[in-house]
């Protein structure tokens, strides 16, 4: 699992831990009952503190995207099946994206128009 934080960033760590994690399970890149590292593991990994990816799993399963086992450890929970609930969670997430994304624009001086082509590549590389 490939996740990337930038303390530079205006978005908190915990929240780019949290959308990303979100986004992986709503796309299905892990799968149901999928296992997260730990929280040691995981913030030795991204070499952030431990009560970092302790919020980001906190938040995660308030909203319903994990499970957390104790010893048994932390997995992506079943994703619910209510398909009107489903649209409305995946257009606030993208929403969120998009204002990560204008953020970053803005921070590099760049224009509109430059983060419009680089969201358009993006898309394209992904097919």
């Amino acid at each position: 699992m490939l996740l990337r934080v930038d303390p530079s960033l205006p978005l908190p760590v915990y929240e780019q831990i949290r959308s990303q994690l979100a986004r992986l399970s709503a796309s299905g890149q892990l799968a149901v009952g999928t296992r997260l590292p730990t929280i040691r593991q995981l913030a030795s990994d991204l070499g952030i503190a431990k009560g970092t990816v302790e919020r980001a799993y906190v938040l995660l399963e308030a909203d319903g995207v994990v499970e957390c086992r104790g010893r048994a450890g932390t997995v992506l929970a079943p994703r619910p099946d209510d398909g009107a609930h489903d649209q409305a969670d995946r257009r606030r997430e993208l929403e969120d994206a998009a204002e990560a994304l204008a953020v970053i624009v803005r921070q590099l001086g760049l224009g509109d128009d430059d983060g419009i082509v680089a969201l358009r590549r993006a898309l394209a590389r992904l097919g």
